[in-house]
């Protein structure tokens, strides 16, 4: 019955969501739009989220999904066109797909390296939202058993898991970003006993630090500067013909299809890894698995097939953790946690009971989103990569105005400019240092969640850390992050080559 019923709900929603026009218009325009921001190098899918957040601030829920939804959906897709056709990654999900798509476009065949892109991106949504159907209740009702001590334990490893997979250099850069983040959620009025904190006496800092100008000026601000310091050409568009889904190509691939899938799903679903992460990974087991490796990098369709279902399976897996536990699995999945809350929705393990259809409703919309994403990648693919000839000098002020007012239109407070263009600074020197961004958003987003619930945990203990070691999720949870900081610490690493040069002897 309850089975019946979830189909009900499902129908229902796509009805009502195709019945109106409006509903339909935003869909293939939040799509279209999400595309060109991948396709835009220096552009990616969490800046067009950030930015689209503050235009949906008047809109019920579902228009407001179908619009961050569309735009996350086609962005993470778009990154793909600059790859193939120029060599340029649009979004750094796409980098992977550069390695066969571009020299597949060189032998005259960049129709057939964008329809596959296409088709496989589909693929991998549609497979990344099964998933998110039947894990997220299971992982909900899990999470209903947790108490302060494991949310606490639960955003500490949000955390420290996104710092030590998401640093390039050392992997403490990556956790002193996260602590860094987790400082920053700590200004304003104690949620408990509403007592200030690091308000310096300013009534701005009262209510803490806005989540939106915060991630805006995080991943846009460093971005745009980059790029006009480096003064980015785009480079000259490939000719590609005909963009046909081969479907006789994507049958055989059938295996790497899957894989793929599920391990874009299982990326996901780590919190503040991303899309990029999948692709490369996925890429990696595509090759390591082929009969002929040796073909990969020249315009090999196994490994553009390989990256692109990977990445947009990522999209359902990052899903998954943001909706039943309120951590995102992603830095776009990170704007739409911002987003919900705007709209008065708090994603976690009460969602199903708050809202019980919600659910449901999220993954009819990701249908939705995949059929505009394949529809508009099909037949506007060659209208939306004219707007690669748009140089990065003019572009790029545009995108910092939107900035701007994306910020500002956030309760209409200047304040939000001052800390969006703080952040936004001090984010482009952390990252010139290889200090990863990621771990400062998770920091600051999951920041209250661990303030909050480690002081309630102290109160009802009355100050004992006993039950931090007295519950089985607890230890489970407190074993793995003294795991994964243990295995990267210089002296674990230092005993490890040790202990293969004594075995080699």
């Amino acid at each position: 019955m309850e089975i019946m019923a979830s189909f009900g709900v499902f129908g229902n929603t796509l009805l009502t969501l195709l019945s109106s026009p409006t509903n339909l218009l935003i869909l293939m325009g939040a799509s279209f739009c999400g595309i060109i921001f991948g396709a835009l190098p220096g552009l990616t899918a969490t800046l067009g989220v950030a930015l689209l957040t503050t235009l949906t601030y008047g809109m019920d829920v579902s228009t407001a999904l179908i619009a961050l939804l569309g735009l996350y959906v086609g962005a993470i897709y778009g990154g793909s066109y600059p790859s193939i056709l120029i060599n340029i990654p649009g979004t750094a999900a796409a980098a992977a797909t550069a390695l066969d798509g571009f020299p597949l476009a060189q032998k005259g065949e960049g129709g057939r390296a964008l329809g596959l892109t296409t088709t496989a991106s589909l693929i991998g949504t549609f497979l990344g939202i099964l998933v998110l159907v039947v894990a997220a209740p299971m992982v909900a009702k899990m999470a209903l058993q947790f108490t302060s001590f494991e949310f606490f334990l639960l955003a500490l490893f949000g955390i420290i898991i996104s710092g030590t997979l998401t640093s390039s250099d050392l992997v403490i850069k990556g956790w002193i970003a996260g602590l860094i983040g987790l400082g920053l959620s700590t200004i304003g009025r104690d949620p408990l006993q509403f007592f200030p904190r690091f308000t310096f006496d300013m009534p701005d800092l009262d209510q803490g630090l806005e989540v939106v100008p915060v991630l805006i000026g995080a991943f846009g601000i460093p971005q745009v500067i980059k790029a006009l310091r480096n003064k980015e050409s785009l480079g000259v568009m490939k000719q590609f013909g005909r963009i046909l889904p081969e479907w006789k190509t994507l049958f055989k691939n059938r295996t790497n299809i899957t894989r793929s899938s599920m391990i874009g799903i299982g990326i996901g679903a780590v919190p503040g890894i991303g899309e990029d992460i999948a692709g490369w990974v996925s890429y990696g087991a595509a090759k390591n698995t082929s009969k002929h490796p040796e073909t990969f990098g020249t315009g090999e369709p196994q490994g553009i097939i390989a990256s692109e279902t990977a990445n947009n399976a990522c999209i359902g897996g990052a899903l998954i953790p943001l909706l039943t536990l309120g951590i995102p699995g992603s830095p776009p999945a990170a704007m739409l946690l911002g987003a919900l809350m705007l709209h008065g929705i708090t994603p976690g393990p009460m969602i199903v009971i708050e809202s019980p259809d919600f659910l449901i409703e999220v993954t009819a919309i990701l249908i939705l989103c995949s059929v505009a994403m394949w529809l508009n990648g099909m037949f506007l693919a060659k209208q939306v990569v004219k707007v690669l000839q748009i140089p990065a000098s003019i572009f790029l002020p545009v995108v910092t105005l939107m900035c701007i007012l994306g910020s500002y239109a956030l309760g209409l407070n200047i304040f939000n400019l001052y800390l969006m263009v703080i952040v936004g600074v001090f984010a482009y020197f952390l990252d010139e240092m290889k200090y990863p961004i990621s771990p400062l958003v998770i920091g600051v987003i999951l920041g209250p969640m661990a303030d909050e619930n480690l002081r309630r945990a102290l109160m009802v203990s009355e100050g004992s850390l006993m039950p931090f070691i007295e519950r089985p999720i607890s230890i489970a949870l407190i074993s793995v992050i003294v795991l994964i900081v243990m295995t990267k610490m210089p002296f674990y690493q230092s005993c490890k080559k040790s202990l293969i040069s004594l075995f080699k002897k």
